[in-house]
């Protein structure tokens, strides 16, 4: 008699998400206002009109830009406003943000493509290791909405998973 193995997991009718599927692959870049600082600390309007000026804006073209200020300096409001008037035509989005925020921005945008009503009843396994650091915000929002439909939500792989949700039976 011959031992059948049995893949017990692939069996089980575990779904599994990736969301580093989810992640941004178009090309992120930040654009910090400190060099435009006087003495980093202070904006001079008219130094910082023709500082942007001389930029070569071309360097932005089809990418997402996180505009910020990686100084301890008050920026006026008008200056994003400024930047966003080079940036707009060129860029692909842009936000005043850190690269960081920029990238969950972008991870929740991706998951809003979801059909998050296909996990109905379904029991769902978010992977929870890879080669990209996925941020908590993330799987915040894909818990979030999985809820709803999910039978059950777990974290980890599907052979070794920490419980998140299960639905109670009523």
């Amino acid at each position: 008699m011959e031992d059948v193995i049995i893949n017990k997991i692939a069996a089980s009718g575990i779904i599994t998400i990736d969301l580093e599927e989810y992640y941004p692959k178009e090309e992120i870049v930040s654009f910090d206002l400190k060099p435009f600082l006087f003495m980093e600390m202070i904006l001079k309007e008219k130094d910082f009109r023709q500082q942007l000026k001389e930029v070569n804006w071309e360097q932005y073209r089809d990418k997402y830009v996180a505009v910020f200020c990686s100084s301890d300096a008050i920026i006026p409001r008008w200056a994003f406003m400024l930047i966003a008037s080079y940036l707009q035509p060129i860029a692909k989005d842009l936000i005043a943000g850190s690269k960081d925020e920029l990238i969950n921005r972008l991870m929740i945008k991706n998951l809003e493509t979801i059909d998050f009503a296909a996990f109905q009843g379904k029991r769902v396994v978010i992977k929870g290791c890879g080669n990209i650091d996925i941020s908590a915000s993330a799987y915040l929002e894909i818990t979030k909405r999985l809820l709803p439909y999910a039978q059950s939500i777990m974290y980890g792989e599907p052979c070794s998973t920490v419980p998140v949700f299960k639905k109670k039976n009523m």
